[in-house]
């Protein structure tokens, strides 16, 4: 996995996480949606790096 896209995978899953925990603290289901996406597009990168990495050796 290339260091730019781990950084970013990685980014991406902790800011969807603090938005989702967020969104439950204040109450606000758009907060925590959005919040699980991010996580959720932070995982499909990271998945997708992983693949490259299993066919690259």
């Amino acid at each position: 996995m290339s260091g730019t896209e781990k950084t970013k995978a990685h980014a991406e899953q902790a800011k969807g996480k603090a938005e989702e925990a967020l969104g439950r603290a204040v109450g606000n289901e758009r907060m925590t949606a959005e919040g699980h996406a991010d996580q959720a597009k932070g995982n499909a990168r990271q998945a997708k790096e992983d693949v490259k990495d299993t066919f690259r050796h």
